[in-house]
């Protein structure tokens, strides 16, 4: 068992200065989303959520392999996530690097960059200019 990382709420909080978190996930979705929904964010990378300031927005982008995305438990992590609050940027349907075509492939970056501006917006965090 490897030594677990620690996440110590005492730890500065300089991302506390920040106005938006946008989680990207890659083919490891299927294993940060159980962790993020059962609140065991003990591994760096995903304990600044449960640090993070929850009155600002929090956008998260899956992404994984089609028979991940397609079972039933990945439904109810989104739904959980969801239901805190966060703002899913969903995946979209293309060939996939594993060879599959179908859902599970991250949003383009344009999608989520389109998708940041207009929460910051809402909140007031962002002009265009």
């Amino acid at each position: 068992m490897e030594p677990r990382a620690t996440c110590s709420a005492a730890a500065p909080l300089v991302e506390r200065q920040f106005r938006v978190l946008v989680g990207v996930t890659g083919s490891v979705a299927a294993l940060k989303l159980p962790l993020l929904v059962s609140r065991l964010l003990d591994i760096p990378g995903t304990c600044v959520i449960r640090a993070w300031d929850r009155s600002k927005p929090l956008l998260f982008c899956p992404a994984m392999n089609t028979a991940m995305w397609e079972h039933p438990v990945t439904e109810q992590q989104v739904g959980q996530l969801k239901a805190f609050g966060y703002v899913e940027i969903p995946c979209v349907a293309k060939k996939l690097v594993c060879g599959d075509q179908g859902l599970g492939a991250m949003a383009e970056v344009g999608t989520i960059v389109d998708k940041v501006k207009e929460v910051l917006s809402q909140h007031g965090g962002f002009q265009q200019n």
